[in-house]
């Protein structure tokens, strides 16, 4: 089914966190939604609005130290302005085609502007997911139904010449409808782990240390930050080890490098260093994979066979150019995380090779603190419809709910999907339970949603001041 674009708006909102996160280079205290909001229209006049939503996250995309977080940031508005001029040029195509044949100029464009592909991506992921929605909306279809019948036209294309042949349909009629989920709890590298960790608490009657975490949802699935020191790694692990494994009938972890140490060579010292304590037993054999330990400059220019002996190990930040993943596996990566911020049709393009390959090959579903609303719920709906069986989740802990939405909205949003959203004192927020997300109300026309946000709540989105001044 073709379309083309008739308009487009980009709004934003500020909002904070109810305490700190801290991953790889930066400690995390507030931030910026990004809202994309899209009119289509079909071959033969009908017209529907589409939406998705995404925080402008500093140093993820681009860990230039030179670079301060609101570069950052608008670098990322920067990316969704060249895919908006981009769009409403294009005539009629598919929504796979719309990516697909765009996807190079695009990239091509932000690079000569001094975006990597990584923020290239970013721009690209927002406006096929409204545009996605847009259709959905149009046609009356939920996300995983639309994936079934391959509503969107994904089939072999020159940009990935390693899927020639591969029957893209046959892969998305095997689409399942969403159900149950996983959450996979993230502990970040200044989250507390007992209340003696705690100088101050935030009392908003929510669970602030990873003991209280660990009581109040159940979770079966942990994702532990480490920041490239191994002494310091390894003790903290232990402290760690120390309330999962008291708490625990069992449980599932993951380890996240977030680019932290220098080679594959400093990531295989701290598994070796890990094995060599006996506090760390129950831990180390409970972890599936380990998740871009290596900094991106070097991550696709060594071999990772010694250290995915141990554990597979996935890429994430170095998933930047459309062939990341064809290069990591050459290298020994298992597998290469799913983010719907960085694009939809990258995801199902990995999932396809993952499909190709076999041998082990595999995708993760890995969070960027999505918000509750449109930007959580097209993220679930992604995961769900790939069969992956637990996703990273972290939002829902350090950010209230839908603080900073009006309350009518988070209201409309509860209303509509009972499931996934409880209400308290405090409004409603997510609804974990016994680890868990019941995510079957995401199967409703539109991508995850039929509510939408209120922009009259919201700003429209600051022309983005980049390049910078001397820069490219």
């Amino acid at each position: 089914m073709k379309f083309r674009f008739l308009e487009a708006e980009r709004f934003e909102w500020s909002f904070m966190l109810r305490m700190p996160f801290r991953f790889g280079v930066i400690t995390v205290r507030d931030g910026i939604q990004a809202v994309v909001r899209t009119r289509i229209q079909d071959e033969s006049g009908r017209e529907a609005w589409g939406w998705s939503a995404e925080t402008l996250a500093a140093k993820w995309f681009d860990k230039d130290p030179a670079l301060s977080d609101a570069d950052n940031q608008h670098q990322l508005r920067r990316a969704l302005e060249i895919a908006e001029a981009q769009s409403l040029a294009a005539g009629f195509n598919t929504a796979f085609g719309h990516y697909a044949d765009a996807y190079a100029a695009h990239v091509a464009a932000c690079a000569a502007e001094g975006l990597n592909p990584l923020v290239a991506s970013f721009g690209r992921a927002l406006w096929d997911r409204a545009a996605f929605d847009a259709l959905l909306r149009l046609t009356g279809l939920s996300f995983d139904a639309a994936l079934r019948a391959n509503l969107g036209g994904m089939a072999p294309h020159a940009l990935i010449p390693d899927l020639a042949g591969f029957d893209f349909a046959a892969m998305l009629a095997e689409t399942p409808p969403p159900g149950r989920i996983h959450a996979r709890h993230t502990v970040g590298l200044v989250d507390p782990i007992t209340a003696a960790d705690l100088e101050e608490r935030v009392n908003d009657g929510l669970p602030e240390t990873l003991e209280e975490v660990a009581t109040t949802y159940g979770h079966a699935y942990w994702k532990l930050k480490v920041g490239g020191h191994v002494e310091t790694d390894v003790e903290r692990l232990c402290r760690i080890a120390s309330v999962l494994d008291r708490l625990h009938g069992g449980y599932h972890a993951t380890l996240d490098g977030n680019e932290q140490y220098e080679d594959a060579e400093g990531a295989l010292a701290l598994w070796r260093a890990m094995q060599a304590e006996p506090r760390l037993k129950r831990l180390c054999a409970s972890i599936l994979f380990i998740e871009q330990p290596v900094k991106r400059a070097r991550a696709l220019e060594t071999g990772m066979s010694a250290l995915a002996a141990a554990r597979p190990v996935i890429i994430d930040e170095s998933d930047g150019a459309l062939d990341a993943f064809v290069i990591a596996k050459g290298l020994g990566y298992a597998g290469v995380s799913t983010k719907a911020c960085k694009g939809m049709w990258r995801s199902l393009i990995n999932l396809a090779r993952c499909r190709k390959w076999g041998d082990g090959h595999f995708m993760s579903a890995e969070d960027l603190t999505t918000l509750a609303g449109i930007c959580v719920q097209q993220d679930l709906a992604l995961v769900s419809a790939m069969g992956l069986t637990h996703v990273e989740r972290n939002g829902h802990h350090f950010i209230d709910g839908f603080s900073g939405r009006p309350k009518a909205e988070a209201v409309r949003f509860m209303e509509a999907h009972p499931d996934l959203y409880a209400d308290t004192p405090r409004g409603p927020r997510l609804k974990i339970r016994q680890g868990g997300l019941e995510i079957g109300s995401l199967a409703v026309p539109g991508f995850g949603s039929v509510e939408t946000p209120d922009v009259s709540a919201m700003r429209a989105m600051e022309r983005a001041a980049w390049p910078r001044q001397g820069q490219p």
